[in-house]
């Protein structure tokens, strides 16, 4: 399982793993001292002998480069939090495919719908459905029918006769 941190955070460990393996620290000590598993530092160890320092710089992360830059991610944080109404949308729902019009038309970047859900949830948003209530919904006579008539029409569980119980 990957450690967490960023890249960077990472990498000043295994340097600073790398310091105290040149200043001759056992594997299991500079294990310790810094809460890391005896098999990384031994990897990191051997990366040192073989390249030094440079040997335990973080990598790239393989794939492509995300099409969003941070910055336009954050500008589309901060047009969903204004609403579909204020992006020109009739009702005040923001679906996948919405934002990914809306992402398109604002940056130019196409995504297919089922995609931006993934964008979505990297940003921090979460799916949600709506509530369905009628607009008609009388809110007191809704409330007065389940004190009222519900405990009436309700089922409630018969008391099984226990083994032992005579008739």
């Amino acid at each position: 399982m990957r450690t967490h941190g960023s890249a960077l955070e990472l990498e000043a460990q295994r340097r600073i793993a790398g310091r105290l393996l040149l200043e001759g620290r056992k594997v299991a000590e500079v294990a310790k001292l810094l809460g890391a598993s005896w098999s990384a530092v031994k990897r990191w160890k051997v990366a040192v002998d073989k390249r030094g320092l440079d040997g335990l710089a973080a990598k790239p992360h393989p794939g492509k480069p995300p099409r969003l830059s941070d910055k336009q991610r954050k500008k589309l944080v901060a047009m969903l939090k204004r609403g579909p109404l204020a992006a020109g949308y009739e009702t005040n729902l923001w679906t996948c495919s919405r934002v990914a019009e809306l992402i398109r038309r604002h940056f130019g970047v196409t995504h297919h719908p089922a995609h931006v859900w993934k964008i979505l949830h990297s940003l921090g948003w979460s799916p949600q459905k709506p509530q369905r209530k009628s607009r008609e919904r009388d809110e007191h006579a809704v409330e007065h029918w389940r004190k009222r008539h519900w405990p009436r029409l309700k089922k409630v569980p018969r008391r099984r006769p226990s083994p032992g119980d005579s008739r």
